[in-house]
């Protein structure tokens, strides 16, 4: 499927998106009948050409979907392709014999991708990570009656629509009222005020703190030590193995290590994950 994505991208090279908006709504729209034997013939013989015409024929509703998201701040270009993913992926998902449409079943999918690349891209830093904050991120702008922060009575309410507690709907729209501050001071500004402003001027720099580093360095020969011990308790054999696997610069393959061994790739594999276990089990004990 993946084969379709520059045919469907490259419809409006240096045109525009108006010229691809133009060129999508140009393109056939496809009857249920001529759907379902495209979809069959791409399911039952892998046609990459039929899953081509039923992503061609819906790009359309793609761009129409990225229109709803315009509010984010982020190119529309961009929204449209990450929707045209959803859109390929759902016709390899899409089975005719269940009797709905590509089109009811394909805007789930092109919603999921544009989703995914909004909270991706919106900010510098994720501002949402859980389920409950990805339903607070999407639904707090439009369920908000009025501009300002909400007051008690809205947040409980958005919080109880939702199935969300009031603190997380509290936490979202603080993180949404707070807007990406550069590290350093802006470089037109040349006063130390302004740099001791920014996260630069105040944040320590822990990389060579001498606490962090002995510490650090006493981590390493800890996790050292504890992986020569696990070595040490494996055969020969497995310990070359792992030595060479694993540890060395130079990796041999396989079926590099089973000629030499005079036993199969498969049998090598073998003795490199039960080793693996092995020394898994030992150093979290």
């Amino acid at each position: 499927m993946t084969q379709t994505l520059p045919v469907a991208i490259n419809l409006y090279p240096d045109k525009g998106l108006a010229a691809y908006a133009r060129t999508v709504n140009s393109l056939p729209v496809l009857s249920a009948e001529e759907e379902r034997e495209l979809a069959n013939r791409y399911h039952t013989r892998n046609d990459l050409e039929a899953a081509r015409q039923l992503v061609m024929s819906h790009l359309r509703y793609v761009v129409r979907i990225a229109k709803g998201f315009g509010g984010y701040g982020l190119p529309q270009a961009d929204l449209i392709q990450e929707g045209n993913i959803g859109l390929m992926k759902a016709v390899k998902h899409y089975d005719p014999a269940r009797g709905v449409r590509l089109m009811s079943f394909a805007v789930h999918w092109i919603r999921a991708e544009i989703y995914d690349y909004i909270l991706r891209n919106w900010r510098i830093v994720k501002v949402a990570t859980t389920k409950a904050q990805r339903k607070l991120f999407f639904n707090l702008r439009k369920t908000r009656t009025r501009l300002g922060w909400m007051n008690q009575d809205e947040v409980a309410r958005l919080a109880k629509n939702l199935n969300v507690s009031t603190e997380a709907v509290q936490e979202m729209e603080a993180r949404l009222a707070s807007p990406d501050v550069s590290f350093d001071a802006d470089n037109s500004e040349d006063d130390d005020d302004s740099f001791r402003a920014a996260p630069a001027g105040y944040l320590p720099d822990m990389r060579f703190n001498p606490e962090r580093v002995v510490a650090q360095r006493d981590h390493e020969v800890t996790r050292e030590d504890s992986l020569k011990t696990a070595m040490a308790e494996l055969d020969a054999r497995s310990r070359d193995i792992i030595q060479r696997r694993w540890l060395d610069e130079e990796k041999p393959t396989l079926h590099e290590l089973a000629a030499e061994y005079g036993v199969s790739a498969e049998r090598i594999r073998q003795i490199e994950k039960k080793a693996l276990d092995s020394m898994k089990n030992l150093l979290t004990a």
